[in-house]
């Protein structure tokens, strides 16, 4: 460096030159000019880009430093070999910054969905065991969450015991000569009783996958409609694509009594009806099934999932409107009349006459021996009373006035709805027909305002609903904080 350079050395011209090698060196602040030196003086440049470092030697005649530091080293990804630039980002190791051991970012996303695929499960929580989970323990979990139906609790804790007692113990029964069968359910009962949400509750307390299909949208392979075999897919979606887990889950095909023949005066093939009920003969008993992890349809050299089906519960739900006068006649009972009187002892000898039911009543209605030949076990639920549909609205863990309530909370307010409001509520699903699954429209109609206008509102400490908001008299009670000023 000439005597008379007194700047900085990273405002030298010969920059420039170290700028084409692509060189960004700083270097560190020189207290002394060249001229000082007495033959030559070292110190260490920093790439300002890298943070590599060169050491150099300074002198009034030469400037020198390792051949290394002439030319850039290559950084490479470790796992696919990829050059820094070909990549985004190269993530090195803490300990050995800027050379080493390195990984790329599309490595890191590679690694990343090798790594979700072996995830576990979401939940933790393992499968009970048929010890752990004896009839009277899965009674009183339903007791928890479902209103009244004690018979049917009571006769699908049973069911449900024994399946899970045979999956466990199915190598014995291979073994010996008594050979354990699975006892599939079918559950019958108007609409809003409850029976889908006995399945779901189960299925959560045993924690095993579960899916429910509606039966109506179900037809027979070939033609415009859901295979069968989708049934088996969302059931293994619900496992997080586990196969061991989905063999031992349950299904609820709900709808069932839609599926129901029409007889032998129609015209053409029965492909949502009888032809469902083939498909699912196979399924629902012990066989494989085999469908594509894809959305679209099977594709050539595609990996297709196999299920098998053999230890997975079926559980079937309908209402089977007009079953009791079926069941009726085989009895050879009947009531008649055209008074209210008569018309309500109608209502309430149909939930008798179907604690009665047979299969003979089932085929009678449409479903087919081989099909009903399949599920053994036969659950009635009762119509939902006043008494338990009051119950309903205030007492499980889930209901919907706890449901409600915690919506208030969340902006501060107290929501309180009277027993006249309940009871005006209950008789409005009793005249709408439509069982606990009404209430929730019926809780909708009668918040919406309210709801509509709570967010905006200053002050606001309570909302009270009494028999005349149901009835449409009059708006809620509202009651505000007291100004502190």
């Amino acid at each position: 460096l000439p005597d008379k350079h007194k700047e900085p050395l990273h405002a030298h011209p010969l920059l420039a030159w170290l700028l084409k090698c692509q060189l960004l060196f700083q270097a560190i602040a020189l207290s002394t000019p060249p001229s000082a030196f007495d033959k030559h003086r070292s110190t260490t440049l920093k790439c300002v880009d890298c943070a590599r470092q060169a050491h150099v030697s300074l002198s009034n005649s030469v400037l020198s430093f390792p051949a290394q530091a002439m030319a850039k080293k290559k950084v490479r990804c470790s796992f696919c070999g990829k050059e820094e630039r070909d990549v985004h980002k190269l993530i090195y190791r803490k300990d050995t910054p800027n050379e080493g051991v390195c990984i790329c970012d599309k490595c890191i996303m590679l690694c990343y969905e090798i790594v979700s695929k072996d995830k576990p499960a979401a939940d933790d929580k393992s499968e009970l065991t048929a010890a752990e989970m004896p009839p009277p323990r899965i009674k009183r979990y339903l007791d928890d969450h479902i209103i009244g139906q004690e018979r049917a609790k009571i006769a699908m804790s049973v069911a449900i015991y024994n399946h899970y007692k045979r999956i466990e113990n199915i190598q014995i029964s291979d073994e010996d000569d008594v050979r354990l069968t699975k006892g599939n359910i079918l559950m019958i009962g108007p609409t809003g009783c409850g029976k889908t949400l006995i399945a779901q509750t189960i299925a959560k307390l045993i924690n095993v996958p579960f899916a429910v299909a509606d039966a109506t949208t179900l037809t027979e392979a070939g033609y415009v409609g859901e295979d069968v075999e989708n049934i088996i897919k969302n059931l293994w979606l619900a496992a997080d694509k586990n196969i061991e887990r989905t063999e031992r889950g349950i299904v609820c095909i709900d709808e069932v009594d839609k599926i129901a023949s029409r007889g032998g005066n129609s015209a053409g093939r029965d492909v949502g009806g009888e032809g469902v009920q083939q498909a699912l003969l196979k399924m629902i008993e012990s066989g494989t099934v085999t469908f594509s992890p894809d959305a679209g349809k099977n594709r050539p050299q595609q990996d297709l999932i196999h299920v098998n089906t053999t230890n997975i519960l079926f559980i079937f739900t309908g209402a089977f409107n007009g079953l009791s006068e079926l069941i009726q006649r085989r009895l050879g009972e009947s009531l008649m009349g055209f008074t209210s009187e008569a018309a309500d002892k109608t209502q309430q000898s149909a939930s008798k006459f179907l604690k009665s039911v047979e299969t003979v009543d089932v085929v009678k209605f449409g479903l087919i021996p081989e099909f009903m030949g399949r599920i053994p076990v036969i659950v009635t639920l009762d119509e939902l009373t006043e008494d338990m549909l009051l119950k309903i609205v205030s007492e499980p863990k889930n209901s919907l006035l706890r449901q409600y309530q915690r919506l208030f909370e969340l902006e501060g307010i107290a929501l309180t709805i009277t027993p006249d409001a309940q009871l005006a509520i209950v008789k409005e699903a009793i005249r709408r027909k439509s069982g606990a699954r009404g209430l929730r429209s019926i809780f909708e109609d009668v918040m919406l305002d309210i709801m509509y206008e709570v967010p905006s509102m200053d002050n606001l400490q309570e909302v009270i609903i009494d028999e005349g908001v149901v009835k449409k008299m009059h708006p809620p009670m509202l009651n505000f904080f007291k100004n502190a000023s």
